[in-house]
């Protein structure tokens, strides 16, 4: 499939995903057939195990970490290897936090922004993003996000993976970087993503179809509904929420669980199609798992190429 794509005449998809249990990390992925898979990072509380089973995934990948990803370490051991040390170091390369990591068979660039984000205006985690990569503050940040765009190849698209999304895109409890657990709401996106797309726009020639980030969940705090998952921005930028949590959910098909000694579960993936250049198509897929088999159950189209959002 990768080899179809040189002249962009081929739709390519690719997988966003920002919870997996280790359980059907390669059958599911695999049967999907994705050509690259996003992970927008929180795989646990410095679940370490997890993160290796992913850097051991067999195909084309890219990796942000989150919040959770240090959930307990403020700054890096001098005696041991901390467990944030040994994720980023089992990721390696596909780990893109601010840097950019080209996949030239898609003529696709995937660029990181801040790992470890928590949202809002103060920087989570500074101490390990200090050491780590010299980062003081947010202005810093957006220049380190911005550096690493600059030198794509011209013929790539940049697709922007982030922990959390980008200020500027709405502050009700229930937009995409809303906050949902105090009264008002409030705008909970990283101002540094925001300035580094707002830079890269307006002096340089980088093509950016997609942002994709996760970190703020689908359902909203105290019952209050659902998020909107995407916004199609200035410059006609989509911005994509992939945080639907709980990812995986308990069979109520009781005919399919009858069929099958295991329990059944559905499973959640946001499957990206792009082609000539322009994202084609964004759902959000449900597959259900019995045993060993899996089946598409449900799809959401959040997307089509007319430039409509569903939600």
């Amino acid at each position: 499939m990768i080899g179809t794509l040189k002249k962009m005449q081929t739709p390519f998809n690719f997988l966003s995903v920002i919870w997996i249990s280790k359980t059907y990390l390669i059958r599911h992925f695999v049967e999907m057939q994705p050509d690259l898979v996003l992970f927008t990072g929180d795989f646990g509380n410095e679940n370490l195990e997890l993160v290796q089973d992913v850097a051991a995934l067999n195909f084309p990948k890219a990796v942000i970490l989150g919040n959770h990803d240090s959930w307990s370490t403020q700054q890096f051991s001098s005696k041991k290897k901390d467990r944030v040390q040994l994720q980023l170091e089992c990721l390696g390369q596909e780990h893109v936090g601010y840097k950019r990591l080209d996949f030239p068979l898609l003529k696709l660039s995937i660029v990181g922004g801040r790992p470890f984000s928590c949202g809002g205006q103060q920087i989570f985690r500074k101490r390990l993003l200090s050491a780590r990569y010299g980062i003081q503050d947010m202005e810093g940040s957006a220049k380190r996000i911005y550096e690493a765009a600059l030198g794509t190849p011209e013929d790539h698209l940049v697709i922007l993976l982030a922990h959390n999304g980008p200020t500027g895109l709405g502050s009700e409890l229930n937009d995409i970087c809303g906050k949902d657990w105090v009264f008002g709401g409030g705008d909970h996106g990283d101002p540094d993503l925001a300035q580094a797309i707002s830079n890269l726009k307006e002096t340089t020639n980088v093509s950016i179809p997609l942002v994709v980030f996760g970190h703020m969940h689908k359902e909203l705090a105290h019952g209050n509904g659902l998020r909107k998952m995407i916004v199609v921005g200035t410059h006609n930028i989509i911005y994509l929420n992939g945080a639907i949590v709980p990812r995986v959910k308990r069979s109520t098909n009781e005919t399919s669980l009858q069929a099958s000694n295991s329990d059944g579960t559905y499973r959640a993936f946001t499957l990206v199609e792009i082609l000539n250049g322009q994202v084609n198509k964004i759902s959000e897929s449900w597959v259900s798992v019995v045993g060993n088999e899996t089946t598409l159950e449900e799809e959401h189209i959040l997307f089509k190429s007319n430039g409509q959002s569903s939600r």
